[in-house]
């Protein structure tokens, strides 16, 4: 079966099992010279998504990931749930480094410009799935402190913006 590599908010299990059901996590590793970015603020979500870029320049990039053995009919689901069809993520291929050794992957990249900032929900969505997956502390600490944009009325604002 073919492995896919989440970086995301599908690292969490949960998550995935709802939106590929017949795709059980294998493991866990690393994608080594590449670096967790966002993209796609243009989108029209509340924010940038995540993605992944390789980084020739920083020998100590690496992303987490979880993979998961995915079927056919998941990979289908997964690809309309990435919005493959409307050209928001593409597919590749490359190597992650796991624990019995690298393994030939695919994932989810956005095919549009690096650049803006993810929503604060999002940056805590992708931090709390990581901790899930069983990502080092010091990984999901970096996610947390990730600049990001608040979304919606602060605490204090009222819904209406009446006073």
């Amino acid at each position: 079966m073919p492995l896919y590599a989440a970086y995301a908010s599908n690292m969490d299990p949960a998550q995935m099992l709802q939106r590929a059901p017949h795709s059980p996590m294998a493991s866990t590793g690393w994608l080594y010279g590449w670096r967790l970015t966002f993209a796609g603020d243009d989108l029209g979500w509340e924010g940038s998504l995540a993605t992944v870029t390789e980084d020739r320049d920083d020998p100590e990039a690496k992303v987490f990931v979880v993979l998961y053995d995915v079927p056919t009919e998941d990979q289908a689901n997964l690809d309309r749930w990435e919005g493959t069809e409307l050209g928001v993520h593409r597919k590749i291929r490359t190597r992650v480094t796991t624990a019995d050794g690298p393994v030939m992957v695919w994932l989810y990249v956005i095919d549009g410009y690096e650049g803006g900032l993810p929503s604060a929900r999002y940056i805590g969505m992708i931090a709390d799935a990581a901790e899930v997956a069983g990502a080092p502390a010091e990984y999901v600490r970096r996610l947390r402190l990730h600049e990001a944009r608040n979304v919606g009325p602060g605490p204090e604002e009222p819904m209406d913006n009446q006073p």
